[in-house]
């Protein structure tokens, strides 16, 4: 199926990123496919963010910008964007991101090449807080299998691999089909929608570095995890066992038949045992750091006795009969 110059979106949303906005924006507005829109949902920024994009949406007619009064939580924000948007493919971006020229006609092209796709994701390259940039390509063909199953597991798989590999949040969807996928605030919600978007249907995948994000992977104190998310503390702390038992509320809304059921299930299984041994792991290596940590900071004493700490003058005085 082609299409004649199909209209794309891109949502922005954005919680004070006035230093950092104006690079994501060139790189959206730079794309050589030039039939889009940017979707620009600023959560009530306390920072110059509305000023920069009143700026940057008095250049370019192609952007759209909308502002909360009030913060409405982080996932309320990217679903704004969304609702917002009028394209018949989305994609998200964050505001620390960037997108090479190529990538919505990349993606385009890809599903032009098969109606089924609901969703085209590229290889990224991911810049941590040490400065160094890290990229791996996904080289599965899982995710374009007409089995849901089938891009469930691998889904799953995958959640306990390497991030470099895949990530279909920041890939472009077509936006009938995103529409449809309910969202529901929590923790790890975006380990719940990969799951959901891989029971939507096919994927396709563009071997190519077309987007750069960065990533902080120092893990957060739970506290911080709740207060980001706008939940509730405690599920910080049962982060797996909610998305589990979230994944098997959600295979009860699907048409499955039993061997596929049998195989999801397992599925969430795997994962979670995997996940549970992770900790356990990490715990392991943190209790053995302790004794390592509190025997660093102890002083350095002389396993010697003090009796042969003696001056020369003292040596003197030894009864060499008896050696005392």
């Amino acid at each position: 199926m082609r299409y004649a110059n199909p209209l794309v979106s891109v949502g922005l949303p954005v919680r004070n990123g006035a230093d950092r906005i104006e690079r994501v924006v060139g790189s959206v507005l730079n794309q050589d496919h030039e039939h889009l829109e940017l979707v620009i949902c600023d959560n009530a920024s306390t920072d110059d963010t509305e000023e920069a994009c009143r700026r940057l949406a008095a250049q370019d007619s192609r952007i759209a910008y909308h502002r909360h009064p009030v913060n409405v939580g982080l996932l309320n924000n990217f679903v704004t964007a969304l609702r917002l948007a009028n394209g018949t493919f989305f994609r998200w971006v964050g505001d620390d991101d960037w997108l090479d020229a190529r990538c919505v006609s990349r993606c385009v092209e890809t599903f032009a090449e098969d109606n089924r796709l609901v969703l085209v994701t590229t290889q990224m390259a991911y810049t941590g807080p040490d400065g160094v940039t890290r990229t791996a390509p996904y080289e599965g063909t899982a995710f374009g299998s007409d089995d849901p199953v089938t891009r469930f597991t691998e889904m799953l798989r995958l959640q306990n691999e390497s991030y470099l590999l895949i990530d279909p949040l920041y890939g472009l969807l077509r936006r009938e089909s995103l529409n449809r996928i309910e969202r529901r605030n929590m923790v790890n919600e975006d380990q719940v929608f990969s799951a959901k978007l891989a029971l939507a249907g096919p994927w396709g995948h563009v071997s190519e570095v077309l987007a750069a994000r960065t990533r902080d992977y120092d893990p957060a104190p739970a506290s911080a995890v709740a207060r980001k998310l706008d939940v509730p503390r405690w599920q910080a702390h049962f982060p797996t066992a909610l998305q589990c038992r979230e994944l098997l509320r959600l295979l009860e809304t699907y048409d499955l038949d039993s061997d596929q059921r049998k195989r999801a299930k397992r599925a969430i299984v795997r994962l979670f045992i995997r996940r549970q041994a992770n900790r356990g792991a990490r715990r392991s290596r943190k209790l053995l750091r302790i004794p390592l940590e509190l025997a660093a900071s102890m002083p350095m004493r002389s396993p010697l006795p003090r009796a042969v700490h003696q001056t020369t003058a003292d040596a003197g005085h030894i009864n060499l009969r008896t050696g005392e």
